[in-house]
């Protein structure tokens, strides 16, 4: 069973806890993390990529030349794709990408993910974030004390304070832990998980 420290801002341990080995403890298997990734950023896509067809392109109602008799090739319009300003033959629509996966497959990925935070040093857990009023300059201070940059925060209720003061840095992201996920927090370098939330996760993932 995992243990990791837990503390304070001032990177001063105040306690342990220790992380069930189910959720925080599973072999990390690469192919399974990429699988979940993908689908994720399938799901975010826009699909808003449109093009317009020969009769979308404004124009063209009338011959260019009479059938017969010019030398010329035989022109119906002049929307048609192979003039220039004419239509686009099979171009994109909107559409969504987005595709289903298991959920024990996302389930398991999740659990990885966590995992490969805690097996590389890279989860933090902070008694709390105590200030009272949102400062980024506190905040920035903070991540110096742990000697972390790229970071993911993980809250189990809205804090107003923290999300305040850490908006305007750059490579830090604060999140509830109902929208937990593999690609946030692979994108990351460091996982900081204010210690209520463990419980909340662990029993997310437990269902």
């Amino acid at each position: 069973m995992p243990v990791v420290d837990i503390f304070n801002i001032n990177k001063e341990k105040v306690g342990e806890v220790d992380l069930k080995e189910e959720i925080f403890g599973v072999d990390v298997y690469p192919p399974i993390l990429h699988e979940v990734v993908t689908w994720q950023r399938a799901c975010r896509r826009a699909g808003t990529a449109s093009t317009k067809t020969r009769g979308e392109v404004s124009g063209g109602g009338r011959k260019p030349w009479r059938q017969k008799g010019t030398g010329r090739a035989r022109a119906g319009s002049i929307r048609s794709p192979i003039w220039k300003g004419g239509g686009t033959v099979f171009g994109p629509k909107p559409r969504s990408y987005a595709y289903t996966l298991p959920k024990k497959v996302k389930r398991l990925a999740l659990k990885m993910a966590l995992s490969s935070k805690v097996k590389n040093g890279k989860l933090v857990v902070l008694e709390d974030y105590p200030q009272e009023s949102p400062k980024t300059k506190e905040f920035v201070q903070v991540l110096k004390n742990f000697d972390i940059s790229k970071a993911l925060f993980i809250t189990p209720e809205e804090h107003r304070v923290l999300k305040l003061s850490a908006r305007n840095v750059p490579f830090v992201q604060v999140m509830l832990t109902a929208g937990l996920n593999v690609y946030d927090i692979l994108k990351h370098d460091h996982l900081v998980l204010l210690s209520p939330a463990i419980a909340e996760i662990e029993a997310r993932l437990a269902e």
